[in-house]
């Protein structure tokens, strides 16, 4: 199993100690009611992995850790068998000692979005919440980031950035926790917290920005990135059933509507920074995500359209400050 008592031992030292009253019960029980089916397979994989020290890790332009000459061919060529055995691989890529984990998504298209609208992470404490596998936790320690916490409830995303992790010698700054942002207590410990691909699977979308909003210290930085669709602030698609087939999509505000809610919840400086359609190129298919993608989820006569006759997905970055609060 995961062990995350380099993390507690971290966090007690840092100012996310008092996060430790509720945590390891919380991953406690996840470990005991929630673990997936195949868990024990991938931790067996993620023992399989040589211990290879390296001082080539790139982190700022791309996410590269070691170099092909620093092992063996037939080497490489097992370390790639092993990494595919954590099979679908979404977000990425990641280059591990010459081999290339071309992911689904071209995640370093999303991150060369975002970066030019966002403080500098340098020094900052940083939670990343829905991080997937954890590439951009990569790149956020890459600009540096003093401390990165990702969380997301998948067992598979969590072996994925372990894997990944294994290989940058064990970083303890930057960390993934099987949790969703609903687990999280108040801990307004975080300098900027970021939210990206997220609040269209939440219920209740208000709630989800006031739970990122829980997270940040006073005039912290929300950096937000959602589906939305055309319109102005009143504009909302709620699909009735499926969404680019997909069951668990609730609300696509427009850019407007979303910036509305955001300052509804009490943020200030409220701008959006980005809208940008997602294309073809920046997710599909890979040797490393074989299952279907976005073309798959187009109308093959009308990409402007999915399947079910939505708007094809379209995504917002909104930039956000939490407010402070005046001294009395």
């Amino acid at each position: 199993m995961i062990n995350f008592s380099n993390f507690y031992s971290t966090i007690a030292k840092n100012r996310l100690s008092h996060w430790l009253r509720i945590l390891p019960t919380q991953l406690h029980e996840w470990e005991n009611t929630h673990v997936h089916g195949k868990m024990a397979s991938w931790i067996r994989v993620l023992n399989k992995f040589p211990a290879i020290k390296t001082e080539n890790i790139e982190l700022k332009e791309r996410v590269e850790i070691g170099s092909a000459d620093e092992i063996s061919v037939g080497e490489t060529k097992k370390l790639e068998n092993l990494l595919q055995k954590f099979h679908p691989w979404r977000k990425g890529p990641f280059h591990i000692h010459g081999v290339h984990i071309d992911t689904e998504w071209r995640s370093d298209w999303k991150w060369d979005r975002v970066l030019p609208h966002i403080s500098p992470l340098k020094y900052r404490y940083v939670l990343d919440v829905g991080c997937g596998s954890g590439y951009h936790m990569w790149r956020m320690r890459g600009e540096g980031a003093e401390f990165v916490v990702g969380i997301d409830p998948s067992d598979l995303f969590l072996c994925q950035f372990e894997a990944v992790r294994h290989f940058a010698n064990k970083d303890q700054n930057v960390n993934l926790l099987p949790l969703g942002i609903q687990e999280l207590p108040k801990l307004e410990a975080f300098d900027t917290v970021f939210s990206m691909g997220v609040l269209y699977h939440r219920k209740s979308p208000m709630d989800h920005i006031t739970q990122l909003q829980d997270q940040l210290v006073e005039g912290g930085e929300l950096v937000l990135e959602t589906l939305v669709i055309a319109g102005d602030k009143d504009d909302v698609l709620v699909p009735q059933d499926r969404y680019a087939k997909m069951r668990n999509i609730w609300f696509l505000p427009s850019a407007e509507a979303l910036k509305l809610w955001v300052e509804k919840c009490g943020f200030e400086e409220v701008r959006i920074a980005d809208i940008n359609d997602t294309l073809t190129g920046e997710q599909r298919s890979t040797a490393w995500m074989t299952n279907e993608s976005l073309e798959d989820y187009l109308d093959p006569n009308d990409p402007t359209k999915t399947v079910e006759g939505h708007p094809a997905p379209k995504r917002a970055l909104l930039i956000a400050k939490k407010a402070v609060k005046p001294v009395s």
